[in-house]
């Protein structure tokens, strides 16, 4: 080898370890505290399922999780300004299946759920109750069915427009022929405080947010959504047996992030979620609040609701409503 030769060789090496050694070290996800926004009020399922996961996060990640009350416009508020937020993965949602796409044609939303978010896995799943004020009169689903032909007053709380709380009401009058006011809320927990205080007579809530009160005989139960009776509640008949053959409606929420975020942050999250949800502790306890946990794959996950917007898109079609 050549003197000069030697010399170029000696001079890369030595250009190799400057940049070596003055470019910044790549920052492992995650390095500071992330937001996770609940697309739903306090007290409601989403939110407390995803209190119950918050501190096994922290653990996991290593990292402050900070859970953040967004609700409005039937949980599309939250995942709007998740969707416009940097894709870095320190701002992502919990997202109820209307917001996520089952309402789409229903109303007109401010994000495409398609293409503005990525699903990172499933977070838990319940069937819905129809429950009722201990002022109403009625105590079974054919009551309710046989009032509103009557031509009676029928008023049907439920959870906000365009959430699965809405379309389970929409699937009702549907498979029912009959007419009812649906009355939208901001979440459940306003919808259980209605029908607490008497004032609206029937609601369509979910098992985690009615529990408390239904243990309590603060609210009546008329029936749950499941095909077939719901562990939880095996004494309260399903709208199958009520008549309405092959009736079924079941509530799910999940964790999306922005479009855009990295693969590694997906497979990073839902590696922490996945795990949280299968602990033993966590599942006991998501049990006790009446849902099953819903862990997934960013894979699986999108290939759910995927389902679930077709099998919604028909009751939103035969609802008849224009984009608002």
């Amino acid at each position: 080898m050549t003197k000069f030769v030697k010399a170029i060789c000696v001079i890369a090496a030595a250009a190799a370890t400057t940049v070596a050694i003055s470019a910044p070290a790549r920052s492992a996800y995650p390095e500071r505290a992330i937001r996770l926004i609940v697309s739903f009020p306090a007290g409601g399922s989403s939110d407390s399922i995803t209190r119950i996961v918050q501190p096994f996060l922290e653990k996991k990640l290593g990292q402050t999780v900070i859970v953040e009350n967004r609700p409005g416009a039937g949980g599309m508020v939250a995942i709007d300004y998740v969707a416009k937020s940097a894709p870095d993965g320190y701002t992502i949602a919990v997202g109820g299946a209307g917001a996520l796409g089952t309402n789409l044609g229903l109303q007109t939303m401010p994000y495409d759920p398609k293409k503005d978010v990525v699903g990172i896995t499933g977070l838990a799943s319940s069937p819905f109750i129809l429950a009722a004020s201990n002022k109403y009169k009625g105590n079974t689903l054919q009551d309710v069915i046989a009032s509103a032909k009557a031509g009676e007053k029928v008023v049907i709380g439920h959870g906000g427009n365009g959430t699965l709380m809405h379309l389970t009401g929409e699937m009702l009058l549907q498979e029912a022929k009959i007419n009812a006011i649906l009355a939208s809320y901001r979440g459940i927990a306003p919808v259980m405080t209605d029908l607490m205080g008497g004032h609206v007579d029937l609601g369509i809530v979910d098992p985690p947010s009615a529990k408390s009160a239904l243990d309590s005989k603060a609210v009546k139960a008329i029936a749950v959504t499941s095909k077939t009776r719901f562990a939880g509640m095996p004494d309260t008949p399903t709208f199958v047996e009520a008549g309405l053959k092959d009736f079924e409606s079941i509530g799910w929420f999940g964790i999306i992030a922005p479009h855009g975020v990295s693969q590694d942050v997906v497979n990073k999250l839902n590696a922490a979620f996945v795990e949280a949800l299968n602990d033993p502790e966590i599942v006991k306890r998501i049990h006790m609040l009446g849902s099953d946990p819903m862990p997934m794959s960013p894979t699986e996950f999108a290939a759910f609701i995927n389902s679930e917007i077709v099998k919604w898109g028909k009751v939103v079609q035969q609802a008849a409503q224009k984009p608002q």
